[in-house]
């Protein structure tokens, strides 16, 4: 179903991430004029007494913005990886599911 600014438009691929209490999700979608842009969307399970919400924060990418971001984001792990806390062994957080697997590298 799709919302009067077309933001529930129908999804043409789907990655789910599981990372603790959160969930990112990243998927494309499709504009009325037969385009692609990404969905990044961040879900938090929050606890309400003896029930359950989720919080969501969503990012819209374009396919102007993928190198941009993608550059952006690597820099900005390796500057964490590197600089920050260089003592830290990330390879003890890698999955070994192959699907996980994949480096996020704009080719």
């Amino acid at each position: 179903m799709e919302d009067q600014r077309g933001y529930d438009r129908e999804e043409i691929f789907s990655k789910k991430v599981k990372a603790g209490k959160r969930t990112y999700f990243f998927d494309i979608k499709s504009t009325r004029a037969n385009d692609y842009y990404l969905t990044i969307t961040e879900s938090k399970r929050r606890v309400n007494g003896d029930s359950f919400s989720y919080e969501k924060h969503k990012i819209f990418l374009y396919k102007e913005d993928f190198f941009k971001f993608v550059e952006a984001l690597n820099e900005t792990v390796d500057h964490v990886k590197n600089e920050l806390l260089p003592d830290v062994d990330f390879d003890q957080y890698e999955q070994e599911e192959e699907e996980s697997s994949n480096e996020l590298k704009w080719e």
